[in-house]
């Protein structure tokens, strides 16, 4: 994915790095110049300036002439007579043969010199000088001018890291304000005078976007009430029909066929009740924790279902272990309801799922300050390859007892997800049944403040 961050500043820094290199360049190619007129206005000077009385026989054995300075660098010095004779030459110099008037370029000894002849009343002066000279001059002029130059590039590489991370500290922010949202606020955003003119589009977009997000998921939770109170009441009145028909004989036919009726019927209002439950499960996004018991909850729980264990002759009970008092409420950060859905829907599936005679535990577990619980049966527990399908939404194994939907685990799941707790599933060691552990919860101690998880 391109990051726009890095994209701009490539291209500045690149940008400025290809400027500073042609200016560069630029900058010592003009002090070139510079220096190449100025060693030729030297060499003229030379030229021109030589005391008329500077001759010789051309032995190299002469003293060298005061030049008043202009000789500093090494120039040779030639002078030939009116007949063409060398009268002079600078000392411990290579020799040079006649150039025409002007400047000229001669290659000696390795290196290129830059020549300059003139012809004066009765003799011919020519003044020459390394090119090396030049360019060290050239690159020391360059040196010289390139340095503010190299401190401005640096200056301007952090100016403009500062100058976009300013201009993109909106999106950023934008951005924040998104990530730190919960799922169920889709308030608009709102519009101040820091956000940019360019990033107005994708704010009222966005703004759109929650809108209608907002509209679906009202619609959503509407027709979850409405199926609740469409589904749940037609079913409950038709099997309360069906049994009092069935006790006033008004209904006739066999006693089999009648139980297969209701049972059918109780699977449905099951199914219906799960259904209602996953759908609510899904659209409350956020957990509102407050302080949950989870003991109280533990034996409301097993209350309500103490009936459905004594019809199939089933021992259900709540066990504590690692309590700080006999009243130990093993208080916990959670929502109550959906506490209740968890525990009753592990309880009503182990019950489901251990024959008659058979036992379902609750355990309260208790660690320091980690707080979970289990649920225990010893029905026939689940074969190994579908351990981790059972999570499935109506997943039913092959070898699933009872008239269950397929959901009862998948609720589970999806409330131990809100929660931020973990679930598993493992078959009994040495005996028949299926232990499902949830932990993760962290134990509440009174005047401890109240957290949300999103």
């Amino acid at each position: 994915m391109r990051s726009i961050r890095r994209w701009l500043l490539g291209w500045l820094i690149f940008g400025m790095a290809a400027a500073a290199a042609v200016a560069a360049f630029g900058i010592f190619h003009t002090a070139r110049e510079e220096a190449s007129e100025l060693f030729d206005y030297e060499l003229r000077t030379i030229a021109v300036s030589l005391p008329s009385n500077l001759n010789g026989a051309g032995d190299g054995e002469q003293r060298e002439p005061d030049l008043g300075g202009l000789s500093d660098d090494r120039v040779v010095i030639e002078i030939w007579d009116r007949d063409g004779e060398l009268v002079y030459h600078s000392s411990q110099a290579p020799a040079f043969e006649r150039q025409q008037e002007g400047f000229s370029l001669v290659q000696r000894g390795g290196n290129q010199w830059r020549t300059f002849g003139v012809q004066q009343k009765d003799r011919y002066v020519q003044v020459a000088q390394p090119i090396s000279v030049r360019e060290d001059l050239a690159l020391h002029l360059a040196l010289h001018t390139l340095w503010p130059l190299a401190v401005l590039v640096p200056v301007t590489i952090v100016l403009v890291l500062l100058v976009v991370a300013r201009g993109l500290a909106p999106i950023g922010g934008l951005s924040r304000a998104l990530s730190t949202r919960s799922i169920d606020s889709l308030e608009p955003l709102r519009l101040d005078g820091s956000v940019p003119v360019e990033i107005k589009p994708l704010v009222e977009a966005l703004n759109d976007l929650l809108q209608r997000l907002h509209t679906a998921s009202q619609a959503q939770r509407t027709f979850i009430a409405d199926a609740a109170h469409e589904l749940r009441s037609p079913l409950a009145a038709l099997k309360l029909q069906i049994q009092a028909a069935s006790r006033d004989g008004s209904l006739k036919g066999e006693g089999q066929t009648l139980e297969r009726v209701e049972g059918r019927v109780n699977r449905i209002i099951h199914l219906v009740q799960q259904l209602l439950t996953l759908a609510r499960e899904d659209a409350h996004a956020v957990t509102s924790m407050v302080p949950v018991s989870l003991r109280r909850i533990g034996e409301q729980v097993v209350g309500d279902l103490s009936l459905l264990a004594e019809a199939q002759e089933i021992d259900l009970g709540l066990e504590c272990e690692g309590a700080r008092s006999p009243n130990d409420a093993y208080t916990v950060l959670a929502e109550p309801h959906g506490m209740s859905v968890m525990l009753g829907n592990l309880i009503n599936n182990a019950i489901r799922h251990t024959p008659r005679g058979g036992r379902v535990d609750v355990i309260l577990r208790r660690a320091d300050e980690r707080v979970g619980f289990d649920v225990v049966d010893s029905g026939s527990g689940i074969p190994e390859a579908e351990l981790e399908r059972v999570f499935d939404r109506f997943y039913r194994g092959e070898q699933a007892r009872g008239e269950g939907s397929g959901l009862g685990l998948a609720i589970v799941s999806r409330i131990a997800g809100r929660h931020q707790l973990g679930l598993s599933l493992r078959n009994n060691e040495g005996r028949p049944g299926l232990r499902v552990a949830v932990f993760g919860f962290t134990a509440h101690m009174a005047g401890a403040p109240v957290a949300v998880r999103l």
